[in-house]
């Protein structure tokens, strides 16, 4: 028998694969299981129902990049150099093909539809203004940020960040994902107060 993680991992890029082939046409929980050689059974072992899967796909990939921006963000030797790379690290997601696909189809509106998706949505969103707020909140204590207060600022910060990405989404923006970076970092160092801004992207 096939081991439960791995039952439920090929569920979800089984699931990946149909949204991506179906060019935002309706999937079934039968397409889906057909795509990953199971059974109903097997589905309903992981998943209450078609809403329960999108859920959890939204909760892996999202705490995948929060993941992925915490440890970016805590190898950064300061503050300053910590919000840059939150900042590159977001906006970053637009720019490689695989992952703008998957929150695509996170984003799309057969996921919108799911039930508890705006709960997901704003535990996310959550997340990434107490981490923000704790990068401001060194920030301020060291005073490379001396003008932060911290969860309003993180709050707005969130709000830029997240209007850029969307921007970057609709493949509508006039400038590229670096340049939406740029834009957002210069924004909040300085409402920030931060001088001198760290200049260019930071690292990965």
């Amino acid at each position: 028998m096939m081991n439960p993680a791995t039952e439920k991992s090929n569920i979800m890029e089984a699931a990946y694969r149909c949204l991506m082939d179906s060019s935002g046409g309706a999937v079934s929980i039968t397409d889906i299981l057909t795509a990953a050689g199971l059974s109903t059974r097997a589905f309903y072992r992981h998943f209450e129902s078609k809403d329960g899967l999108l859920l959890a796909m939204f909760r892996s990939d999202s705490d995948l990049v929060m993941a992925e921006l915490r440890t970016a963000s805590s190898a950064a030797a300061s503050p300053a150099e910590a919000l840059r790379r939150w900042i590159d690290g977001m906006l970053r997601l637009t720019d490689e093909e695989p992952r703008r696909r998957r929150v695509l189809i996170l984003t799309s509106e057969d996921a919108q539809r799911a039930r508890g998706y705006a709960a997901e949505r704003a535990r996310f969103q959550t997340a990434q203004e107490a981490a923000l707020a704790q990068i401001l909140l060194d920030g301020r204590a060291d005073g490379s940020f001396p003008l932060a207060d911290p969860w309003p600022d993180a709050r707005s910060i969130r709000a830029a960040i997240g209007q850029a990405f969307e921007e970057q989404m609709s493949q509508e923006a006039s400038v590229t994902a670096a340049e939406a970076a740029d834009q957002v970092a210069g924004f909040a160092f300085r409402a920030l107060g931060a001088s001198p801004r760290p200049a260019g992207r930071g690292p990965a």
